[in-house]
């Protein structure tokens, strides 16, 4: 099996949540949870944060994180990982979102296996998606043909009546590292600025992403508040 590198692109700044990354949770960082679900993943060889905040940094360093300076002028997660991965020799780069602090290892190792294909470019995850998810427009859904490749991702709710194929999108990216390198040049496109969903730029470039299913979505941390939600998950694990 071809190994990957897992970089988890961590900022200090947000309109909704400033920290995020160094947010508590039952007594340690978020950014600690994730980059320690991350390390349990077989497939990664290393998992490194990318950050333009030395706060981040150094707390990164302090809990034995490899960590990375970027730059504080990307538009996007998908470009701060890019430039991290640009110094690497590894083929599959996987993006860890820094605000999935329940994320599974499982999750990231279905990623890179289904990237051994070399035909596939580009993985991402999905999971069922219940009724009051798919009515959410901050709920991420997504439609795949025959073969599990994606379609179309949307925040309204699709396909249209049909409730046994709602699946919502699991925002964990894996990509064979050049295939990143390219994506990280390409200009935004008129549907991924419509919905705003970063992913809608390959679909419209002609790109596939293989959409692996896994067992739930994790919660992702937007708001404080949802770190109450995510200490009552990990304290019933």
């Amino acid at each position: 099996m071809r190994k990957a590198a897992g970089v988890i692109p961590a900022r200090f700044e947000s309109s909704r949540f400033p920290g995020k990354p160094l947010a508590l949770i039952l007594g340690k960082p978020m950014l600690q949870w994730v980059y320690e679900a991350a390390r349990k993943a077989a497939s990664l060889e290393r998992v490194i944060v990318a950050t333009d905040d030395v706060r981040i940094f150094e707390r990164a360093r302090s809990f034995g994180a490899e960590a990375v300076m970027t730059s504080a002028g990307h538009a996007s997660g998908t470009d701060r990982v890019a430039e991290a991965a640009a110094g690497l020799d590894l083929p599959i780069v996987v993006n860890i979102q820094g605000d999935e602090p329940l994320l599974e290892p499982e999750m990231i190792d279905g990623l890179v296996a289904a990237l051994q294909d070399e035909s596939v470019v580009m993985a991402s995850l999905m999971a069922r998606a219940g009724r009051e998810e798919v009515l959410d427009r901050n709920v991420v859904k997504v439609v795949t043909d025959l073969k599990g490749f994606a379609l179309y991702f949307s925040r309204f709710p699709i396909p249209f009546g049909n409730e046994d194929r709602f699946f919502r999108h699991v925002g964990i990216y894996g990509y064979r590292r050049d295939f990143l390198l390219e994506l990280s040049r390409m200009p935004p496109t008129a549907l991924e600025k419509a919905e705003k969903l970063e992913q809608l730029r390959v679909l419209e470039n002609g790109h596939r992403i293989k959409m692996v299913p896994c067992g739930g979505a994790t919660l992702s941390v937007d708001t404080p508040g949802d770190i109450i939600k995510v200490e009552s998950i990990l304290k019933n694990r």
